[in-house]
């Protein structure tokens, strides 16, 4: 899964920083985690293998799209069934000065953060 997050991030015209994973299952439930850090954000994998799920994150700002790194994804795993949530990362309040605060509403002007989670 971290190669296809890798590839898919790359293929969408993401800037790989750094990956890592790691496999659970010593002292808890079988699984594991793969984390893609992009210039443009990050992407991650949670697996939760007693149930057969996977959680993945897809964040990105500027012209990398979240929708390309997710249709590479899947041309590169088969995720089976895929439910979607987006979300917009931050809310900016243009009347008050200092850096943006997180909420679920508008993205920074200039730049379209989103996050994507799919799960299958």
């Amino acid at each position: 899964m971290l190669d296809a997050l890798v590839d898919a991030s790359r293929r969408a015209g993401a800037t790989v920083i750094s990956q890592a994973r790691y496999h659970f299952g010593h002292d808890s439930a079988a699984g594991f985690t793969a984390v893609v850090l992009l210039d443009e954000s990050h992407c991650s994998a949670h697996s939760y293998a007693d149930e057969g799920l996977l959680a993945i994150d897809i964040f990105t700002c500027g012209s990398t799209d979240p929708n390309d790194v997710l249709t590479h994804l899947r041309e590169l795993v088969d995720l089976g069934e895929v439910h979607v949530r987006e979300m917009s990362r931050f809310k900016v309040d243009e009347s008050q000065a200092g850096p943006p605060q997180p909420a679920d509403g508008d993205a920074l002007p200039g730049r379209s953060p989103s996050r994507r989670q799919p799960t299958s």
